[in-house]
């Protein structure tokens, strides 16, 4: 896809973003756009509860709910070193959970995983974008770290002021 194309749906994704008043419609659409800009399988995005020390989600595709303990798994170590994450083999990397893959039946290939800071540079959440066929480049890092701060004002909103904006 071309950088023109990418920035053009990059205008017309925040247009629809700020009609989902709803942090689930948001978070679907997010998804979505993460998937199709980097041709990837499948994307979550894990927001911290920092009060029950768990980091979940509310869509990943196919599984309604995921919660973890905030300091397990590639997106708990992302919260915890406030830094990008590229696996590309995440079966042999020994903070990645087989037990989600396990439960959806998905198997992951490789994970870029990306952490979403809010207004006052502190960790809200986790965006996962996972199985780039021939897997992720530092184009793909570059651009969803991007996107992760042009989206990490609506899910502060969202998260600070419940599930409509």
């Amino acid at each position: 896809m071309e950088k023109k194309e990418i920035f053009a749906k990059l205008a017309t994704f925040g247009r629809k973003l700020l009609n989902k008043p709803a942090l689930e419609e948001g978070m679907h659409l997010i998804a979505d756009y993460a998937k199709e800009i980097t041709q990837a399988q499948r994307s979550s995005i894990f927001l911290h509860d920092k009060a029950k020390k768990v980091l979940w989600t509310t869509l990943a595709d196919s599984i309604d709910h995921i919660k973890i303990p905030d300091t397990k798994g590639i997106a708990g170590k992302t919260l915890r070193i406030q830094e990008e994450i590229v696996v590309n083999n995440p079966y042999a990397d020994p903070d990645f959970l087989t037990t989600i893959d396990e439960q959806s039946g998905f198997v992951t290939k490789n994970i870029v995983s990306v952490p979403i800071f809010d207004s006052s540079k502190k960790v809200i959440g986790v965006l996962q974008v996972l199985n780039k066929e021939g897997g992720f480049d530092a184009n793909d890092v570059k651009f969803i770290k991007f996107f992760v701060h042009y989206i990490s004002t609506y899910l502060e909103l969202a998260s600070i002021y419940g599930e409509r904006l």
